[in-house]
């Protein structure tokens, strides 16, 4: 019987209190980032107590920065052994199956166990609360489970290519659902497009390039990406509009080789338009085109034009021109606006 409690003891007391000292080590160790230490330290004192899973947590992130990631995901799935319900670790875990191993099937079994999972809510009344950063998360659940889909359609071998319309399905179902979650997050709207622009529908490809751009306007990629998606439709005029937004926006990041890429898309299409014009199936859709829009709108719109004042740049103390600050409002403005949004709004799917 003394045998018995002294190797309790050991086990659950002493074995526990030295564990958690080495894992405090650990973190102040990550704290300053010595992170060869913190690994070492994270070892030994889960080696002494297995059961402490954010430092199983800290490990698998320690392994990521490593590039170790089979170790990674080792040590996310010892962090869920312990803790079921630790979000972090089952999104970290699904993002490297997915992202890193290619293994999309576990990536997805992990995003599902998160939307699934019922979690306590609970909140101190106006300082805090569980109930919207549990939303976010099963958000970002869907948001990953999208790309993880899209990936695997993608991937598939030449004898399965066959399921690549259901997946990029499920794909679009993710995105919609992050959507709901996300409404603000401009990615999950690219990709919803994307899965779409992918699956032919682009009418609804069209309406949710639009949106992304109305939340993130300076975003070249959805801008671009909608500009082809135009002139696969024969949309020129509107293409050539966003293919000169791509253009401007890939020209000042220094991105070269995407900025000499654009620039001939933009000087094809150019090309096409000037061709398609003399078409007499031009005449017939630019009248069309002009039905889009609502009348009130456009009196709204030249009310509003000739309100605004003339927008000026200034020179600064060093001798370069600068915007004034009513150039950027300006310029943002011009960005966000989507064109053809009113052809896609209003035009059912035909592709």
């Amino acid at each position: 019987m003394l045998v018995f409690k002294q190797d309790w003891i050991q086990v659950h007391i002493i074995n526990r209190c030295e564990g958690m000292f080495l894992v405090y080590k650990g973190d102040r160790a990550l704290r300053k980032n010595k992170l060869s230490y913190a690994i070492e330290y994270y070892n030994r004192g889960l080696n002494l107590y297995p059961k402490h899973f954010t430092a199983w947590y800290n490990l698998g992130n320690l392994y990521v920065v490593y590039e170790d990631y089979y170790a990674a995901v080792d040590a996310y799935t010892e962090a869920i052994k312990h803790n079921p319900k630790y979000v972090c670790a089952r999104m970290n875990l699904g993002i490297i199956q997915s992202e890193k191993l290619g293994n999309f099937d576990a990536a997805i079994e992990q995003y599902n166990k998160i939307i699934t999972t019922k979690y306590h809510i609970w909140a101190i009344p106006i300082v805090f609360s569980t109930k919207r950063s549990s939303k976010v998360n099963r958000g970002l659940a869907y948001y990953n489970m999208g790309r993880a889909y899209r990936q695997k359609a993608l991937y598939l071998r030449d004898d399965e290519r066959q399921l690549t319309t259901p997946l990029l399905l499920k794909s679009a179902d993710a995105y919609e659902k992050a959507c709901k979650i996300l409404k603000k997050n401009s990615d999950a709207r690219y990709n919803l497009a994307l899965d779409y622009h992918l699956l032919g529908n682009y009418r609804d490809a069209g309406k949710n390039y639009c949106k992304a751009i109305e939340l993130a306007p300076m975003n070249y990629e959805a801008h671009y990406n909608l500009a082809i998606l135009l002139r696969r439709m024969k949309r020129f005029k509107d293409s050539l509009e966003e293919l000169e937004k791509a253009s401007l926006l890939i020209s000042t990041s220094g991105t070269s080789a995407n900025a000499d890429y654009i620039f001939g898309i933009l000087s094809d299409v150019s090309h096409s338009y000037i061709d398609f014009k003399s078409d007499p199936r031009y005449a017939a859709m630019a009248d069309k085109d002009n039905q889009d829009v609502d009348p009130d709108k456009k009196k709204k719109k030249k009310k509003k034009h000739h309100e605004e004042e003339d927008v000026e740049s200034y020179i600064s103390e060093d001798g370069k021109v600068r915007p004034s600050d009513d150039l950027d409002k300006n310029m943002m403005r011009d960005m966000s606006r989507c064109a053809g949004y009113a052809y896609f709004r209003n035009e059912s799917n035909e592709y």
